[in-house]
């Protein structure tokens, strides 16, 4: 999950977005528009909002609560395996599950700005410039 860490503004309004139908979403998937509706980012695919709520969507469009991602913004997440390499300031790419990073550089989008260890599982906060 890619929770939030810090905040640099006051407060980050939550909106309403319509998403595609069959999506299993948590507190925290990384989300992306694609065809009109919300998907979950992975890979290379820069999130542009996080969920927050807990929901399977059950039509395409359903409205669900999510945050707009800004660059300034800090998430705390895991990485899905281990990463020897990982350095603050590396761009890793999304897991297919849109909630935590991988260890691919290749395309990366979340920046690493600290991390807890290298194994799989490890803390690791990043933001999304």
């Amino acid at each position: 999950m890619f929770l939030i860490h810090k905040w640099h503004s006051e407060s980050e309004p939550w909106e309403k977005k319509p998403a595609a139908n069959g999506l299993e979403l948590h507190v925290g998937t990384a989300l992306v528009f694609s065809s009109g509706n919300l998907a979950k980012a992975t890979g290379g695919n820069k999130p542009e909002y996080i969920c927050m709520e807990e929901v399977t969507t059950t039509e395409a469009g359903q409205m669900v609560h999510v945050e707009r991602v800004r660059p300034e913004t800090e998430y705390e997440t895991e990485l899905s395996v281990a990463s020897a390499s990982i350095k603050v300031g590396t761009k890793y790419t999304i897991a297919a599950d849109g909630e935590m990073i991988t260890a691919t550089t290749d395309s990366g989008v979340a920046e690493v700005m600290s991390y807890d260890g290298t194994a799989a599982g490890s803390k690791v906060r990043v933001r999304f410039p």
